[in-house]
């Protein structure tokens, strides 16, 4: 099944590792109304903040130790 897409709008979304790179707008946004692509510095601090639309992303488990 696909993946719903969602409008482009300032919310919280959670990520996980898995997700890394993380990247805004994602894959699950609507590309006809998206910003450019913002890679988000999150492994250090496990939040950033999308610095175009708002979108606030936390990451579950928090920061990411190890990784650059």
């Amino acid at each position: 099944m696909a993946e719903q897409q969602t409008p482009n709008r300032s919310r919280h979304i959670e990520v996980t590792p898995d997700d890394l790179p993380l990247h805004c707008p994602m894959p699950s946004m609507l590309l006809w109304n998206a910003h450019p692509r913002v890679f988000l510095p999150i492994e250090q601090t496990g939040e950033a903040l999308c610095p175009y639309c708002g979108t606030r992303y936390t990451l579950t488990g928090g920061a990411v130790s190890g990784r650059h």
